[in-house]
Order: structure tokens, then C-alpha cells, then sequence
């Protein structure tokens, strides 16, 4: 039978989990003679992380000391833990004098902090493993409860795992001149084309890490647009697409591509009322597109964490993903369970999209309503504030794109005419200029296309 530590909480294995008694004592030790060590501390390690608890008891002591103001050395860090009766609970007089003793090699704090680290994740680790037998025991929960819980405790111990790299000014101008460089051979967009020149033009392609939000009134064409970036990621880069559809099944979308590729009308193509000459371009489109790594994913009331597992599969079978797609924001679900408050659920889903693209340093685009108060305007052209529950959305979103056709809201609109001019409106961009560009829409065909492209 598995014993319980009483000092961590944890199951005992060998008698020991894994831990660093050596690198916590030092860097206990150097924040009593650098004041630049616990500002380091403070961004990277928690209580938690220390593994004996007269060390958590110290490092708790310590950061109380460092917001309250007060001087922080042997003296006054003793003085603070007699005061409030935790002289005994971090073992003594004589834990303090060893921290003394011990002479700190600040140029290694970052080593040491980095040794921490990672005992504390594994100790979650095992933590984690434990709870996920011991939960598969408890018969009266559900199977999706259980995964949701123990999926979600990954998703927040992945993210503890993730540790950026504090550079210095040096190697941090020394890598962006490196890259100025490269580029300045091969002349090429900062992030992923869209396909579009003028919009590629404005924002140098969709940057990694940017979260893209893609916002209209229905049947504006939001879904159009991206699907047709999607296929021209695809075939530009040859990178994997991720399409994730929670409004539209996996077969329409095909229908539409297939419709948009071969210059087939849809009605018929539903029908199966197909000419000759339809079937030869059906045969070479689908060969075509099915040599593509485009994946659609019509799965209903998505989670965040449903696609960032998603994403992790295609991650492992292909090694890197170009683009991924959401189609639409307003119908995911951040966990499986009823929100109380949609507007700060639709905060919580914002927030996780944008650190998924951080995650994977990939571009990710959300389709977004827009409110009716754009239908009670005299001016239908939309602005940021339209975004439906936003707030949060223009807040992490980097990037903003607005549909607009003038069609849409007249009544004396050309019935006959195949083309419609739509605008983009780049209503942020946090990295560069905003502004309108205007591209054709296919209405036969639901795609867009470069104001000058005639076919």
C-alpha cells in the first residue's frame, strides 16, 4: 500500500520525491545579498516550487519582507520570523546561520532556479498520476467529468512547464540583427500570406503568435474568406490548416471548396447534375486537394483545450502547423460545463486562444459576430466596438478585420452581377498601420479574389 508524506501531501515512492536540497538552499541564500535575485524569483518561482517546507516557510518569509519595503539580509529576515513565531517552523536559528555559510555564485541563479523548476514539475507530475487512478476509481463520476478535470490540470501544468528565456539587451538585438539579415537575402513576407497582396501588404502576412480575428455581420462572407486564406496557406506553404467549423458541417465546407476550385455551380454540384466535362475537373481537383494537409474538424461546442489537443496530434504527426482557423467564436465553450457569465466565459476563451498562439508560435483566426447595434446606425460600416461580448476580444486580439459590402444593406442591389465589391477593415493591428482594402466577392461561388484578379 502506497504511504502519504505528511510533510508534502504526496504518495511516497523510495521514500523521496524528486527534489534539489543543494540549488534551494542556494538560491535561499542569495536572495539575502541581492535584491536583483528576488526580482528573478519572484517572476519564475512560487512557494509551491520549494519542495521542503522550512524552505517555503524562508521564501514565503522573504517576499512578504520584499512587499512590505523592508531591508531583507540575515539580521533582518531573522528579526521578521521571530517576530512572528516562525523561527521553529523553519527548523531554527541554525537553517539561517547555514544560509549565511553558504556563499552564493550569483552568475548561476538562473541554473539553479532552472534545477527547481524542474523537481517541481516532476513531483506535479507523479502528483497528477495519482490523481488520475485514484479519480478512475470513483464510479459515480462521469468519464467526461474526470477527463475534462485531469485535461485541464495538464493544460495548467503545461503552461507552468513553459519557460521563456530572460535575454539580455545583447542577445536580444544580436538575434533580431541576425534575422533583419537572413531576410534581407530573401526577401519575403514576415508571416503567412493570406493570399490577398493588398491585405498582405498592410500586415506582412499573419505574424506567429497573433491572434487574428476575423469579425461580420451573417453571410458577410466571414467564412468564405477564410476558407479561401486557408487553401492558399496550403498550397503556398505546403504547412498543415487547421479549419475548426462549429457552424458548419465538414461536407458543405467540402462542397464549397469544391465548387470555388473547379468554377462548378454549387446548386448543381449538390444535385449531382453533373456535365461530362464536370466530371474530368472533379477527378483533378480532388486529386489535388487531397495531397493537401488541410484538416477540417466540424466537431460541435469545442473547447479550448478539445483544440489544443487537436493541434498537439497534427503537431506530432507533421512536426509544425502553418495556420489554424475557428469558425466561430460565440460557439465555443470554454469548459464543458454551463457558464454563469458568457461575456467573462468569452474573456476566458480570448485570453486561452491568444497563449494557445503563443504556445505554438502560430497564427491563429477566430470568426466573430458582430452586435445589431451596427443594423440601427445610418452608417453600416462596422468599428471595433461592434464586436459582439467584446472587450475582451479587441483587447488580445492582435489583429482586426472588419467585412463590409455595401450590397448587403441596398435594396436596388445588381441582382445579375457576379462580382461584389467588399471591403476589409483594418480596425487594429498592433503591429502596424490600420486601413481598408478592397477585394472582389464571387457570390456564384462564395470566394474572394485581388481586386485586379479576373478569374
Amino acid at each position: 500500500m502506497t504511504k502519504i508524506s505528511s510533510k508534502s501531501g504526496f504518495p511516497i515512492i523510495n521514500n523521496y520525491l524528486p527534489h534539489n536540497f543543494l540549488a534551494e538552499k542556494v538560491i535561499l541564500s542569495s536572495l539575502l545579498v541581492s535584491s536583483e535575485a528576488i526580482e528573478i524569483c519572484l517572476r519564475t518561482l512560487t512557494i509551491k516550487t520549494f519542495y521542503f517546507r522550512n524552505h517555503q516557510e524562508l521564501y514565503k518569509a522573504i517576499l512578504t519582507m520584499y512587499q512590505k519595503k523592508l531591508p531583507i539580509d540575515i539580521i533582518t529576515l531573522n528579526t521578521f520570523l521571530q517576530d512572528n513565531g516562525l523561527v521553529e517552523k523553519i527548523g531554527g536559528v541554525k537553517v539561517l546561520i547555514e544560509l549565511v555559510n553558504q556563499v552564493p555564485n550569483l552568475v548561476y541563479l538562473e541554473d539553479y532556479i532552472r534545477l527547481v523548476q524542474d523537481k517541481f514539475i516532476r513531483r506535479s507530475l507523479i502528483k497528477f498520476g495519482y490523481e488520475a487512478i485514484n479519480s478512475s476509481y470513483i464510479t459515480n463520476l462521469s468519464l467526461d467529468d474526470i477527463l475534462n478535470t485531469l485535461e485541464g490540470r495538464l493544460f495548467n501544468l503545461t503552461n507552468e512547464i513553459q519557460n521563456v528565456e530572460t535575454l539580455s539587451s545583447v542577445d536580444l538585438f544580436s538575434n533580431i540583427f541576425m534575422e533583419l539579415k537572413q531576410k534581407s537575402f530573401q526577401p519575403t513576407l514576415g508571416g503567412v500570406g493570406s493570399g490577398f497582396y493588398d491585405l498582405d501588404s498592410f500586415t506582412q502576412g499573419f505574424q506567429k503568435s497573433d491572434l487574428i480575428i476575423v469579425a461580420g455581420r451573417p453571410s458577410m462572407g466571414k467564412t468564405a474568406l477564410c476558407l479561401n486564406i486557408a487553401l492558399n496557406v496550403v498550397k503556398n506553404s505546403q504547412l498543415p490548416v487547421l479549419f475548426f467549423s462549429l457552424e458548419m458541417s465538414k461536407e458543405q465546407l467540402a462542397y464549397r471548396i469544391l465548387a470555388s476550385e473547379t468554377m462548378i455551380n454549387p446548386m448543381r454540384l449538390r444535385n449531382g447534375n453533373l456535365y461530362k466535362d464536370d466530371w474530368a475537373k472533379l477527378n483533378l481537383t480532388i486529386k489535388e486537394l487531397s495531397n493537401l494537409p488541410l484538416f477540417i474538424d466540424d466537431t460541435a461546442n469545442l473547447s479550448v483545450l478539445d483544440i489544443r489537443s487537436k493541434i498537439k496530434k497534427i503537431i506530432f504527426e507533421h512536426k509544425q502547423v502553418g495556420l489554424i482557423i475557428i469558425d466561430y467564436l460565440q460557439l465555443m465553450q470554454h469548459l464543458k460545463s454551463k457558464p454563469d457569465n458568457r461575456v467573462q466565459e468569452l474573456s476566458q476563451i480570448t485570453r486561452s486562444l491568444k497563449n494557445l498562439a503563443r504556445e505554438f508560435k502560430v497564427p491563429v483566426i477566430a470568426l466573430s459576430q458582430l452586435s445589431r447595434s451596427v443594423e440601427s446606425r445610418m452608417t453600416k460600416r462596422p468599428i471595433l466596438s461592434d464586436l459582439r461580448d467584446s472587450g475582451s476580444i479587441e483587447q488580445d486580439a492582435d489583429l482586426v478585420l472588419m467585412l463590409y459590402r455595401e450590397s448587403y444593406y441596398s435594396s436596388t442591389q445588381n441582382q445579375n452581377s457576379e462580382m461584389d465589391s467588399t471591403e476589409v477593415i483594418i480596425t487594429k493591428q498592433r503591429n502596424g498601420p490600420i486601413g481598408t482594402i478592397e477585394l472582389n466577392f464571387d457570390t456564384t461561388y462564395t470566394r474572394f479574389l485581388n481586386v485586379f484578379s479576373k478569374s
